[in-house]
């Protein structure tokens, strides 16, 4: 049989079912269309104006936030061209753990000012000539503007600014009160080389109740649960910590036992109950006061264990349980049995307190110090706590991008604007093409004080308008003062200060997604799998009424 060889063409070349899209109208714009909606869901929620966003993920958990990790994560985006942007600020979250949104913002924005240059006959490969031209530049003024490098990362003092200006974008109000708890926590755990400062020794505890003015902080950590048996305190205990359960061991194979009579069938489960109680005296002669289990208890071994004056703590989360490890020093064995001395831990106080109407049970280090440090935060609703705790969360991420790089940079837009004022006079001085990229890049660097002044229900216009006055006449600290009509601040007198590491990786990864975006030419797309979708009958099960 003859080789059938089909007609020229590029839909002929592939199998049935293939999707191309290629050229400006059909790939390019469509794809910078696409970022641009994504990125506008994002901007409102920028600055400590922003607005909440209400999502409500598969499984119909409810989030009303405007932090834009959060948004972008729960958003089940499928465009591939918008991915790239999503992409870009899981990877800011990863590196910094702060300014997400700035690169959406600015990667949407590079991306609609490169559509403005495409639709008057520029090429998109000069458009990203242009475009990695201006961020190298910008990256290198940004170096220029640091405004105050943090030299001791120890220092309370130093840290608060930083923090304060991050959580005020998050929780605005709320930032003088939850800065200084962030700072404590942070210092608890503050190890002799702050380069190695791990976002993870600080835990959140959120419980509700009370307000938010009664969040605190334990050095050590605080599980939502009271211990299992009648012993609810310990102090200067050692701790041992098993993450098998504490009951009957089940042998491995299946087997068959045939009991004749009661005293047979006596003697068998008083074998068992010998062999839990022995297992469960030599935890206690070891000197261990405390015993932590990651699986369940039976009801047996917490007669043996209340009888021995064990204090005994159900952990659930085997992360959790990692963790406690590492504050007590303890090593979590997969046995049932006398732990050696060099696996035991050891705790000053673990007690069982009342927050609110909840009975938690706290693992506190009062003389030395600790490796974890537990915010505990109380709020009127969950929704209230989880932004909370994103706040936190990324004023925690902050300490860890100082104790990486000390250097600062004036926030309120006031070093977004200074960059966009350099870079159009470098634009001006660059011959050729790229120019015109370079100019619009610095146009772009604009939304952040423009954003900032939309959201504070400001004159966007006279606000930048009276920023590049301020610039213009050397005062390169200038921002936008949100709660004034039309109202200019210092950031540097105020004390708004912002990462130098944020910004330089929002640049950079801002930059990268949008010149990935406007390289794609065709977009070429398979059939998907499988066939036709199964109907669903939800109420296939109820009664025809």
């Amino acid at each position: 049989m003859a080789l059938k060889i089909p007609k020229i063409g590029l839909s002929q070349l592939l199998k049935d079912g293939y999707k191309i899209q290629q050229g400006l109208d059909e790939a390019v714009y469509r794809n910078i269309s696409a970022c641009r909606e994504l990125t506008n869901i994002v901007r409102t929620s920028y600055g400590p104006n922003g607005r909440n966003k209400m999502v409500i993920n598969h499984l119909e958990k409810l989030f009303v936030t405007s932090d834009a990790a959060t948004i972008m994560r729960e958003l089940e985006v499928i465009h591939p061209a918008a991915k790239m942007i999503v992409g870009a600020s899981q990877q800011q979250e990863q590196e910094v753990g702060d300014a997400t949104n700035l690169v959406v913002v600015l990667a949407g924005e590079l991306l609609a000012q490169a559509e403005f240059l495409l639709r008057m006959g520029l090429h998109p490969s000069e458009v990203i000539e242009g475009y990695e031209i201006a961020a190298k530049k910008a990256l290198e003024f940004l170096n220029e503007l640091v405004i105050d490098t943090i030299t001791d990362v120890t220092s309370s003092a130093a840290l608060l600014s930083p923090i304060t200006t991050a959580l005020s974008s998050k929780q605005n109000g709320l930032e003088s009160l939850l800065a200084p708890i962030v700072v404590s926590a942070a210092l608890e755990v503050m190890p002799k080389s702050p380069a190695n400062f791990n976002t993870d020794s600080i835990r959140v505890v959120k419980i509700l109740g009370g307000g938010v003015h009664d969040t605190s902080v334990v050095k050590g950590m605080v599980f939502g649960r009271e211990p299992e048996g009648t012993v609810t305190r310990a102090e200067k205990a050692k701790v041992a910590v098993f993450v098998s359960s504490l009951d009957q061991q089940s042998t491995e194979t299946k087997g068959t036992v045939l009991i004749r009579n009661a005293e047979e069938m006596l003697g068998f489960s008083k074998g068992e109950e010998k062999q839990l109680e022995t297992a469960i005296n030599e935890i206690a002669a070891s000197g261990a006061k405390v015993v932590v289990t990651g699986s369940g208890v039976g009801d047996l071994a917490l007669h043996f264990l209340n009888r021995a004056g064990l204090m005994v703590v159900k952990v659930l989360s085997k992360f959790d349980l990692r963790r406690l490890c590492r504050v007590v020093g303890a090593t979590a064995l997969a046995r049932l049995g006398r732990p050696s001395a060099e696996e035991l831990g050891y705790c000053d106080i673990v007690e069982t307190v009342e927050i609110g109407s909840d009975r938690c049970t706290v693992f506190r280090q009062e003389e030395e110090k600790t490796k974890t440090a537990t915010i505990v935060v109380r709020g009127g609703t969950q929704n209230m706590l989880d932004d909370i705790e994103r706040a936190i969360d990324d004023g925690v991420n902050v300490v860890k991008a100082l104790a990486k790089d000390g250097r600062l940079v004036a926030g309120a837009g006031a070093t977004e604007i200074e960059l966009a004022r350099r870079l159009a006079a470098f634009g001006d001085k660059t011959p050729g093409l790229a120019q015109y990229s370079i100019k619009k890049f610095a146009e772009a660097l604009e939304v952040v004080p423009r954003t900032l002044a939309e959201n504070a229900g400001m004159d966007s216009t006279v606000v930048i308008s009276k920023l590049y006055a301020a610039h213009t006449q050397g005062q390169t600290t200038v921002g936008v003062k949100i709660d004034e009509e039309n109202a200019l601040v210092d950031a540097k007198a105020a004390k708004i200060v912002d990462s130098h590491l944020a910004k330089f990786w929002a640049i950079k990864l801002a930059t990268h997604a949008a010149t990935t975006v406007l390289s794609v030419d065709q977009i070429i797309m398979s059939k998907p799998a499988g066939g036709p979708k199964a109907k669903q009958n939800k109420n296939w099960d109820e009664d025809d009424e």
